[in-house]
């Protein structure tokens, strides 16, 4: 499932779409919040420029809107279906979650972005 040349893997690991051989930010770790968004410039491996165009990373905010409208339903689903809370809890348990999953829908959302362009090339040997 996240073997090498999967979009999955490039996805889930922040690693560069094309070759997969490196990571595409400065600081791995996303929870350093000054430094969640600071990319490489280009792969050191194959040379894949990861801002394509200038302004290339703000489509990823669809893509956000997305992981957190879907994070929100899911609290919703949780909270107020399942453990049956009030309208008020349902809603700050919605807010709390969208608020903890800042740093990992920023990530992924450049991730799956920039996955939607750049494909894996299993010809690329360096």
């Amino acid at each position: 499932m996240l073997k090498k040349g999967s979009k999955l893997n490039s996805i889930l690991t922040g690693s560069c779409p094309k070759c997969q051989k490196e990571s595409m930010y400065l600081d791995k770790n996303m929870l350093h919040l000054t430094k969640i968004l600071k990319m490489n410039e280009n792969c050191s491996h194959c040379g894949l420029k990861y801002q394509i165009e200038p302004s290339f990373f703000y489509g990823a905010m669809y893509v956000s809107y997305g992981l957190n409208v879907a994070i929100g339903i899911s609290a919703f689903i949780v909270s107020y279906v399942v453990l049956s809370a009030s309208l008020k809890v349902t809603f700050i348990s919605i807010i709390a979650s969208l608020i903890l999953s800042f740093p990992l829908v920023l990530r992924l959302s450049r991730n799956i972005y920039i996955n939607m362009f750049v494909s894996y090339d299993e010809d690329f040997k360096q």
